[in-house]
């Protein structure tokens, strides 16, 4: 058992990698956000740093490194999509995750009137109007009023620990 955190034990100023680890202890889902850039074309990455904000209204926050090359898209978007990814989409993940060129060859994207690209097949989907950004640290943090949304109850995609992981069972 380790021993209890005590302030005059704690570092001031943390360590990026201890830190991370201790922070990859907590599970989360993984998800694909989604956009149409300025010019009309599909972007999008992987973000496992998403949450729900409030039910009344319906609001969702995740957050972009202020370093991501996809940054002036999602500054600029008036929506965004936050796609949920099933346990059988790992390969995409691992595809929006990377430098991949062509990520929207992969997996089935519909594409409303107002362009940003949903994925069909996900566990849950969110189409979202941006209503704020705030820089924080390193991040922006983007929240999305959600405006509709899908649920396909199809078991999510897992991270934890740096590691894929699928659902075990019910407690």
């Amino acid at each position: 058992m380790n021993a209890p955190l005590r302030p005059e034990h704690a570092q001031a100023t943390p360590s990026a990698h201890p830190l991370r680890n201790a922070l990859g202890r907590f599970a989360t889902g993984v998800t694909i956000v989604t956009t149409a850039a300025p010019d009309g074309s599909p972007v999008g990455l992987t973000v496992n740093s998403f949450a729900s904000l409030s039910l009344e209204p319906p609001l969702l926050l995740w957050s972009l490194r202020l370093a991501s090359p996809l940054l002036g898209a999602f500054r600029a978007a008036p929506r965004f999509a936050v796609n949920v990814l099933a346990e059988s989409q790992l390969e995409l993940s691992r595809s929006f995750a990377s430098r991949h060129a062509h990520r929207f060859a992969q997996g089935e994207w519909l594409c409303g009137e107002d362009g940003v690209p949903r994925l069909q097949g996900a566990a849950a989907g969110f189409l979202c109007e941006t209503r704020s950004r705030q820089e924080e640290g390193d991040h922006l943090l983007i929240i999305g009023r959600v405006l509709a949304f899908t649920d396909s109850h199809e078991p999510p995609l897992l991270f934890q620990g740096g590691r894929y992981r699928r659902l075990g069972a019910v407690l």
